[in-house]
C-alpha cells in the first residue's frame, strides 16, 4: 500500500504558484485574484498573525460565510504551522465559550460577537494588502509540516448532538491530493467549482490543489450557486447529490418548457456552461438515474467514497466507471470488509487516530490503534476492484421474522419520483415499513408519492414491502435540521419530527 509522493502542502507554503486565478462568485457578481497575489497576501496576513502571537502549534478558529477572507486565513495558518479549526455557521455560534473550549488562540467571524478573543473578518483582507513599510509584518520564512503534523480540526456533520472534531494530518491531505490528480488531471485551463461551506476540509483542497498544479478555482455558496455557474463557466464542478439532483429537475423543466426544442444535453449547458469536463459528486449515496441522467446529457459524473475519518477512499474516474459502485479504491487506502460486509479503511496516512473532541469511547468505536476506521457501512468488492456501498449497518431493520432489510436500495428506489426529493425507512412495530418522503416542491403530489409507493412495492420482495408513506410536512432542510450539512436526512431527527404519524397505523398514504 506504500506509495511515494510530493507534499501538496509544503509545496504550497514554500513556493509562489506561476498562475491561475481563484474567484469568489455571488450573488452580486465575482471578484478574482491571480494566485500568485493570493499566496502574497497569505504571506502578508501570517506576518501579522506572528506579530500578534500567532505560532507553529497555536490554533485559530474561523466562523464566516465563504470568502476570500476564509482562503486567506487558512492559507495564512499554514504558512505558520497553525492549525485552523473551521466552524459552520449556524451550527456553532461565535461565544466566549468557543474559545476556551477549543483551545483557540484567535477567532475571525463575520458574526456579531463581544467575545475577547475574536476578530472581524472584515479586519482581515486588510492585513493582507501590501505593508506600509517594507519591514513591517514581512512572511514568515517557510516551515515544513511533517506527515502526522495536524493542519486543521474539522468537525463531523453529525445527524444528531454536539459534532465530533478530528484533527487532520498532512500527510492524509497530500494522499488524498496525489490520487485525485493522478486520475483527473487537473491542469491550467481547468476551473473547479466549490460551493459547499470551507469549514468542511474537502472543499479547501481544491484551493490546495489550484495553487500546486495552476488551474483556476471558483468559491460560491449553495445559495448563489445556480445563479454563479452561467458567469463562471468551470471545467469541473464539486457537488453533493442533493445539488445535481435539483440540477436535474431544472434541466428537465427547461426541456419541457422549450416544447422539445431543447434537448437535455442543452439544458445541462445552459445551467452549467459550457466547458464542463466532468462533474465531481461525493459525501451522500448518489441515485443511479440522476447520474446517468448528466452523463447521457454529455456531461460525465463521478461519484465517489469517503468519511470525514478517512478522507477519500474509492472514486470512479475516466477510463475506470462502474454504475452502483462508488469506483476503484485509491492509492494509499485499503478496503477491508468483515463476515458481514462492514466496511473499515486502512490508510497509508491516517487522517486521525481518534477524536479530538468527543464523548468518552466515541474514537475506540471508530478507530483502531493503527488510524484503521470502522465506516460502520456496508459494502462489497466486485471481481475488478470496484467498490459497492450498499448501506449503513445501523441502519439495516430487523423485522420481527428475523428477517434483515437493508434499507438503502428501497430508499432509492422511491426517490426515482419526481415528486420525491429524500426518502427514509423506519420499522415503528417491527412489523412494516413506514417511509417518510421529504416532497420535491410545495404543495406535494400524494397520487405521484402513492405511484411510486406501488412501483417500489412491486419491484421488491414480500419482506421488503413499504406499508404507507408519511409525507413531510415541509421539505427536508439544513433549516429544519432534518438535513447535515452535506445535505443528508438526519435520521433521528426525522424520526422524532414524525413519531406520532409514524405509530399511528391511519396516518400518511396506504399501499394499494
Amino acid at each position: 500500500m506504500t506509495t511515494t509522493m510530493t507534499s501538496v502542502i509544503n509545496r504550497i507554503v514554500s513556493t509562489a504558484p506561476s498562475g491561475g486565478t481563484i474567484s469568489f462568485a455571488r450573488l452580486d457578481g465575482t471578484e478574482t485574484i491571480g494566485l500568485p497575489e493570493l499566496y502574497e497576501r497569505a504571506g502578508r496576513l501570517a506576518g501579522h498573525l506572528r506579530d500578534r502571537g500567532v505560532g507553529p502549534g497555536d490554533r485559530i478558529g474561523i466562523l464566516a460565510a465563504n470568502s476570500l477572507e476564509w482562503v486567506l486565513l487558512d492559507l495564512a495558518a499554514l504558512r505558520l504551522k497553525a492549525q485552523t479549526a473551521g466552524f459552520e455557521p449556524g451550527k456553532f455560534d461565535p461565544a466566549d465559550d468557543l474559545a476556551g473550549r477549543y483551545g483557540l488562540t484567535m477567532l475571525f467571524t463575520d458574526r456579531p460577537t463581544d467575545t475577547h478573543r475574536s476578530m472581524p473578518m472584515s479586519e482581515v483582507r486588510a492585513l493582507s494588502e501590501p505593508a506600509v513599510r517594507p519591514d513591517e509584518a514581512a512572511a514568515p520564512a517557510p516551515l515544513t509540516w511533517a506527515p502526522r503534523d495536524v493542519t486543521t480540526i474539522k468537525f463531523t456533520s453529525g445527524s444528531t448532538g454536539t459534532p465530533k472534531g478530528l484533527g487532520a494530518t498532512a500527510g492524509s491531505i497530500d494522499s488524498s491530493l496525489a490520487a485525485v490528480q493522478e486520475i483527473f488531471g487537473h491542469v491550467p485551463g481547468d476551473d473547479l467549482f466549490v460551493f459547499l461551506p470551507l469549514s468542511l476540509l474537502q472543499q479547501r483542497y481544491w484551493v490546495y490543489s489550484a495553487l500546486a498544479h495552476g488551474h483556476d478555482v471558483t468559491i460560491s455558496t449553495y445559495e448563489a450557486a445556480f445563479a454563479a455557474l452561467r458567469r463562471v463557466k468551470p471545467t469541473v464542478v464539486m457537488g453533493v447529490p442533493a445539488f445535481y439532483e435539483t440540477a436535474k429537475r431544472q434541466v428537465e423543466s427547461r426541456v419541457r418548457r422549450s416544447g422539445g426544442t431543447a434537448t437535455a444535453g442543452d439544458a445541462a449547458r445552459h445551467l452549467f456552461g459550457d466547458r464542463i469536463r466532468y462533474l465531481w459528486t461525493g459525501s451522500a449515496p448518489a441515485d443511479a438515474a440522476m447520474l446517468r441522467f448528466f452523463t447521457d446529457a454529455g456531461l460525465p459524473i463521478y461519484e465517489g467514497y469517503g468519511l470525514n475519518e478517512t478522507c477519500i477512499v474509492a472514486k470512479n474516474h475516466p477510463g475506470a466507471t462502474r454504475e452502483g459502485s462508488v469506483g476503484r479504491v485509491l492509492p494509499g487506502k485499503q478496503v477491508l470488509l468483515d463476515e458481514d460486509g462492514v466496511v473499515s479503511v486502512r490508510s497509508e496516512h491516517p487522517v486521525g487516530y481518534g477524536y479530538t473532541y468527543a464523548k468518552p469511547g466515541d474514537s475506540e468505536r471508530v478507530f483502531d490503534s493503527d488510524g484503521t476506521v470502522r465506516t460502520g457501512d456496508l459494502g462489497y468488492i466486485d471481481d475488478d476492484g470496484f467498490l459497492f456501498i450498499r448501506g449503513r449497518a445501523d441502519d439495516v431493520i430487523v423485522l420481527d421474522n428475523g428477517k434483515k432489510i437493508i434499507v438503502r436500495p428501497l430508499e432509492e428506489h422511491m426517490r426515482t419520483s419526481p415528486a420525491i426529493a429524500e426518502c427514509v425507512l423506519f420499522c415503528p412495530t417491527q412489523t412494516d415499513l413506514v417511509a417518510v418522503v421529504s416532497p420535491a416542491a410545495l404543495p406535494a403530489d400524494p397520487d405521484a408519492v402513492l405511484a411510486q409507493l406501488a412501483l417500489t412495492n412491486a419491484a421488491f420482495g414480500r419482506d421488503e414491502q413499504i406499508s404507507r408513506v408519511v409525507i413531510a410536512d415541509e421539505p427536508f432542510s439544513i433549516g429544519n435540521d432534518l438535513l447535515t450539512s452535506q445535505y443528508k436526512p438526519k435520521r433521528p431527527r426525522i424520526l422524532a419530527a414524525y413519531r406520532t404519524s409514524l405509530h399511528d397505523s391511519k396516518a400518511g398514504i396506504h399501499a394499494p
